[in-house]
């Protein structure tokens, strides 16, 4: 059997957690995302009836990579964590999700947008190729 392809958007979702959430997750505690409310939030609009994470035999697909995150909110800023003119270091779940090519995925990136709590979330969407047998 030899694979083939399908064509498919990326979805990568940079999310605050809390430091409580990210410990637990480095300790492998992987359900510790579920209690966290930024990443569940996110995760609800990835199981929702919608075309995000839908491999077909398979819904809600997702990989959570813990991380963190830097940057320095400008004066005008009115950030969710941190300090406006201080450098922050926020601990992050990235959270990778993909859809069809071909789907409407426009009312799903608006309730991703609506649920994050970032003044500018941070959303990445790639065109992408998966392998599927």
């Amino acid at each position: 059997m030899s694979a083939s392809r399908r064509r498919a958007v990326a979805v990568k979702i940079h999310c605050p957690i809390s430091a409580l959430t990210l410990t637990a997750l480095l300790n492998g505690e992987g359900d510790a995302i579920e209690r966290d409310p930024a990443a569940a939030a996110m995760l609800a609009v990835i199981r929702a009836d919608n075309p995000l994470g839908d491999f077909k035999l398979y819904n809600g697909v997702c990989e959570i990579s813990p991380g963190w995150e830097s940057y320095q909110p400008g004066p005008d800023a009115k950030p969710t964590m941190g300090s406006a003119g201080e450098r922050a270091l926020s601990p992050t779940a990235i959270i990778t999700t993909y859809a069809d090519a071909d789907a409407d995925l426009a009312p799903a990136l608006d309730a991703l947008m609506a649920a994050h709590p970032w003044e500018i979330p941070v959303i990445e969407l790639s065109e992408v190729q998966l392998l599927v047998r």
